[in-house]
């Protein structure tokens, strides 16, 4: 996993998921995930994308209210634009590696 910052230079496949991760809006801030702190980190593959989200547990996830709507708006956006259409895998992990959100194309 690449820990995410924003001033960092990363190789052109990183870019691209970045540029698309820039495209999805935060529900709480109003901002794009990338500026408003979603993102903690990320792995990219040939097929396979990882996502770290940057919260701490599957329960505050499961907690109700604007967190859990948030994030459950955030993995499904994130899903949206890259499963099937950039990647075969798509996974999305918080903070304690806990899988939240899965995509694996069937073969």
């Amino acid at each position: 996993m690449r820990i995410y910052a924003k001033d960092r230079e990363y190789p052109k496949e990183y870019q691209e998921v970045l540029r698309e991760l820039e495209k999805i809006i935060d529900p709480v801030t109003g901002g794009d995930i990338l500026d408003s702190g979603v993102i903690a980190g990320l792995e990219v593959k040939e097929d396979t994308l990882k996502i770290w989200l940057n919260f701490e547990s599957y329960a505050e996830y499961n907690i109700t209210g604007n967190s859990a709507i948030a994030y459950s708006r955030i993995i499904g956006n994130i899903m949206e634009r890259f499963a099937l259409v950039k990647f075969a895998n798509v996974y999305v992990y918080d903070l304690r590696n806990n899988i939240v959100g899965k995509f694996e194309k069937k073969e």
